[in-house]
């Protein structure tokens, strides 16, 4: 057939699906051809159309790290937002998925440090003075940022993103820290931002202070210290249990409940600090737990967060012990001054015992917190800091409220709302409790504080180095001459803090939309009122309260409008087994070795490269030799990002385990030759796309004639479409994704392409060109309904599918998503085919049933009760012979002359409507070997029948045995008694 017709489009499509040629294609050109800007389907501008019915569709990327690379999660996440965004964009949203890259302070930092370490050189040795240093670091680190920085985009570019590079940003760019210098201009004017001691984590290699999302607490093995207060009045002593003795040094008190009787007498008296000179007093506080250790706890106000409050609350002083480098310092007794923090605990525990003050020593298991950047022990500090004040009303305020407040009621008022719904408790939890935000780091990569200082320490907050020199004339205008001339000669120095990396990332949703100068754009279709509020944030759970929580705070607090109408939190992604994926634990995979493929010697470097413990290496390597024996095989982008649709429930984590990628392979493989045959069949042919009446669409008319199966297929198809628009709605890709497969794989590919086979070869013109019509136009909405989930093979097919299928357009990409159109609902097409499926499933049964292999082609005896049921039997008769690879279908008029030529052959009864069809597989058999064998498998059923039964009938089992196990006997028994009835009748039969 195919050798008459001029079939260009099939030529040019391979005989098997090789993902990789169409990436590399694909990938370039829509960027070239402007397709992710943003705008309306592709054209770069906004429809002012589209934006007048509210449809404006935009997500922001959370940023990845500048200098990182894409993982598992990330891909994930990139998944789930570029088929929502490729889905609003078909379906004729204005459209913007703004990407960007996050400085990173900490980690970029710490990157760069270890290159210069390499080098034997620390950044204090980059120039003649601390500026030139800081100056010549900075650069550096710019540097490497280029080098290194799109590493990611790279990889975004592999996974299929249509992102609009066209609005890329880095949250370091001018544009952006205008807006950081900016905000915290504002704040500071309002009176909410301010600088304070304050205890902070603090990590003492990095030298700075650090954000909870850095510190990860692990059990560690450790001690409980058991030490001897004793008290001033000579009569006994207290005994205090520690985990880290060396804190004593800076003790103010010892507390015990108010309500412990047996300490109650000693409320007010003072105990000598073992090793000092010095005597504190006991106090009592509600915040001892009576029942840990002796129920006597000491206070170190400034190196531990609970004992801070109970100083606050007890107006205790502060002394701090450790230097910021964690040595013991001035504060310390002479003899441990200069010690590291570890050393100095050993030597205190020494002395203690000497002194007879060391009670005890038991072994404890504590949660002991880390740094996650350098891996060092984190300590509480007081240090000055800059903080945001959360729950402070500015008197400059109109709404009277706080910056925390606006967050918890843009939720609370549902114009934030969550999916699932119940990570709203979490959050409220923490903005419920919120304290102010430590916004200062001590590093030098990053935002530097827009704050200078004078000589005698007054500070002014400035947009730049010009303004803070006005507020300081402004102010010395006000001083006698001399405090003038000195003030002014002394000049203005620079805080030398940078912001924390999640205080630029939480302006992202106003500050990449133009804000504040948006606010004075007379545009109606400007970004900053086409895409702010964005239509959804995706991201996981990990980081509601760091970045959701303060774009949520900020963008309310500054535009007075919600960052986002949705947040969508899915789960973290683990390895097959459950576990969390780690770098540092090598388990991690690099979603471009699952497109393009690895071999076992590349992935065995790569993840024993990097380990945070080196000596697991081997552990890794044979971890990584029994999970992937033979390397990764190639996937591609289309199986991985299917397989992370598919994934894509509303759990907390998402197991992910390569071997699906085989699946969805497979599916991309099946769908390719299900192109193949369809262009074989249709390209070149006449597809009845012709003008015509719906006169010439009725059988006998002359042009089209539907089938019932055609009819069949565009039925289901705008269930899927129904069902498919409703998983996009509730964000739930897992439904996209299941619907999708199932309709194509089953009910496409294994039913309606079977059926059309015969229908081409055994029908007229008319019903030809219906069949045509029906397969290339029902392929090619599939392509468009899979596009968003596998856009780059959905392209490639599309291409050469559109033009046969008489659709104009450029690419798929753009092209109008399909949407369901109820009327087409055929129910009565539907039943037919159920009831011709039916009987298909039931020839292949009976031929499972008589040992027949599907090569041997047998005929069909069948008889129906009614003239409607065997006027159904003859019509699906062609069909019904190719799909159950039948000899032939013979339909007979009454049921003696049916059983008398079907014999004793097994009979199978499908329900058709009201009526009921009985169906048998005819083969000559030899009567008497027949029987011999089925009496065989008769005496072997009711052997199993009767072990079933004595097993059910032992009292001792069935109280033993779990209930699965007593349901699974019973089952087996009911499925032994079912088949031997069957055989029985059939042996009855054979007389």
């Amino acid at each position: 057939m195919s050798d008459t017709v001029a079939q260009p489009g099939l030529q040019a499509l391979s005989k098997s699906f090789e993902p990789a040629a169409i990436e590399r294609h694909w990938g370039p050109e829509w960027e070239r051809r402007g397709y992710g800007v943003a705008g309306f389907r592709g054209t770069a501008h906004p429809s002012p159309e589209a934006a007048a019915a509210g449809k404006n569709f935009a997500i922001q990327l959370p940023p990845p790290n500048v200098t990182g690379t894409l993982h598992m999660g990330h891909a994930f996440n990139q998944t789930i937002m570029d088929s929502l965004t490729r889905y609003h964009r078909m379906a004729g949203f204005n459209t913007a998925w703004v990407p960007g890259t996050d400085h990173a302070g900490i980690a970029t930092q710490i990157v760069v440090e270890r290159q210069l370490q390499g080098q034997g050189i620390s950044r204090h040795d980059m120039g003649p003075t601390p500026e030139e240093a800081r100056k010549n670091f900075v650069a550096k680190v710019w540097e490497w940022k280029e080098q290194s920085g799109n590493t990611i985009t790279q990889q975004m570019r592999r996974m299929g993103d249509s992102v609009d590079w066209t609005r890329e940003y880095f949250t370091m760019d001018d544009k952006l820290s205008k807006v950081v210098t900016e905000t915290f201009v504002r704040l500071y004017q309002q009176g909410l931002i301010y600088r304070g001691k304050r205890l902070v984590n603090w990590d003492p290699v990095l030298m700075s202070a650090v954000s909870d999302l850095e510190v990860e607490s692990e059990e560690e093995d450790g001690s409980l210290w058991h030490i001897a207060y004793p008290l001033a009045s000579g009569e006994g002593q207290l005994v205090v249990a520690t985990t880290r003795p060396e804190t004593l040094l800076g003790d103010v008190a010892v507390m015990v409940h108010p309500e412990d009787e047996r300490y109650a007498h000693l409320i007010g008296q003072y105990v000598k600090l073992p090793l000092c000179d010095r005597e504190i007093p006991v106090i009592a506080d509600e915040y001892v737990d009576r029942e840990f250790g002796t129920g006597v706890v000491k206070v170190t106000p400034a190196h531990d967060a609970n004992d801070y409050a109970v100083g606050q609350r007890h107006q205790l002083p502060m002394i701090g012990v450790l230097t910021l480098d964690a040595k013991i310092n001035d504060h310390g007794p002479a003899k441990y001054r200069g010690l590291d923090r570890f050393v100095a605990r050993k030597q205190i525990v020494a002395d203690l015992e000497a002194a007879g003050l060391l009670v005890e020593v038991k072994k404890h298991k504590l949660m002991v917190p880390r740094c996650a950047r350098t891996g060092q022990v984190v300590e509480p500090m007081l240090t000055d800091q800059w903080f945001v004040a959360m729950t402070k009303v500015s008197e400059q305020d109109p709404t009277g409220k706080s910056i925390a407040q606006k967050a918890i009621d843009a939720v609370q008022s549902g114009q934030v709302t969550f999916v699932p719904e119940n990570w709203v408790n979490t959050y409220n939890q923490w903005m419920n409790n919120i304290q102010d935000w430590c916004i200062s780091r001590q590093l030098w990569w990053g935002h530097q504080i827009p704050a200078w200082y004078d000589v005698e320490g007054n500070v002014y907050v400035a947009r730049n180095a010009d303004e803070a020199q006005a507020q300081l004339q402004s102010y010395a205008a006000n001083l006698s001459e001399t405090q003038r001339a000195a003030l002014l000669a002394g000049g203005l120095k620079r805080d030398d803090d940078v912001l924390d990396t999640w205080y630029s990332s939480a302006l992202v949703p106003f500050s990449t939309l133009g804000w504040p100068e948006a606010l004075q754009d007379g545009a109606a279709t400007k970004d900053y009122d086409l895409y702010l509020p964005s239509s959804v944030l995706v991201t996981g759970y990990d980081i509601i309260f760091f970045w959701v929580a303060r774009m949520i705070m900020m963008t309310t607090h500054f535009t007075g409008r919600v960052p986002f109408k949705h947040v969508y939190i899915h789960g973290l992604v683990r390895d097959a087994q459950g576990q969390k994926m780690s770098k540092s634990e090598g388990t991690v995979l690099d979603p471009v070795d699952l497109i393009d493929g690895i071999a076992l010697p590349e992935l065995l470097e790569k993840r024993t490269t990097g380990l945070r413990k080196p000596e697991t290496a081997p552990k890794v390597r044979k971890q990584t030799e029994k999970e992937f024996p033979d390397g990764i095989p190639a996937y591609g982008a289309d199986a991985l990002r299917f397989t992370f649709a598919a994934l894509a429930s509303l759990g907390r984590s998402i197991n992910f385990d390569s071997k699906r990628c085989e699946g969805y392979r497979n599916f991309c493989n099946k769908l390719w030759n299900a192109t193949r045959f369809v262009l074989m069949n249709c390209e070149g042919h006449d597809c009845g796309l012709g003008d015509h009446t719906a006169d010439q669409c009725v059988p006998g008319g002359g042009y089209l004639h539907f089938s019932q199966p055609d009819r069949w297929i565009v039925s289901r198809l705008q269930r899927v479409e129904a069902e498919v628009a409703k998983g996009f709605a509730e964000y739930r890709l897992d439904n996209v994704a299941n619907t999708i497969y199932e309709f194509v794989w089953n009910e496409f590919c294994d039913w309606y392409l079977e059926i059309a086979k015969v229908q081409i070869q055994t029908g007229n013109a008319e019903q030809q060109r219906g069949t045509r019509r029906t397969l290339i136009r029902t392929l090619e909405t599939i392509l468009r309904l899979a596009h968003p989930i596998i856009p780059f093979i959905t392209e490639e097919l599309w291409q050469k599918v559109a033009p046969v299928a008489g659709r104009a357009g450029a690419s798929v990409s753009i092209a109008a998503y399909p949407v369901s159109e109820p009327s087409r609902i055929d129910e009565a097409a539907e039943a037919h085919v159920a009831q011709l499926k039916a009987l298909v499933d039931a020839c292949r049964n009976l031929r499972g049933e008589m040992n027949v292999s599907p090569a041997q082609r047998l005929p069909l005896y069948a008889v129906a009760g009614t003239a409607e049921g065997a006027a159904f039997l003859n019509g699906v008769a062609p069909v019904l012979q190719a799909l159950a690879k039948l000899s032939e279908v013979k339909v007979f008029a009454d049921e003696a002359s049916w059983a008398a030529a079907a014999q004793a052959a097994p009979v199978a009864v499908v329900g058709l409507g009201a009526d009921v069809a009985r169906l048998c597989l005819f083969m000559e058999i030899d009567v008497a070997a027949e029987k011999a064998r089925l009496s065989k498998e008769v005496a072997r059923l009711q052997g199993e029948i009767a072990k079933a039964n004595g097993k059910l009938g032992n009292e001792a089992f069935v109280a033993k045995a779990p209930p699965a196990v007593i349901d699974q006997e019973k089952k087996r028994l009911a499925d032994f008694s079912a088949t031997l009835a069957k055989l029985q009748e059939q042996l009855q039969r054979l007389g």
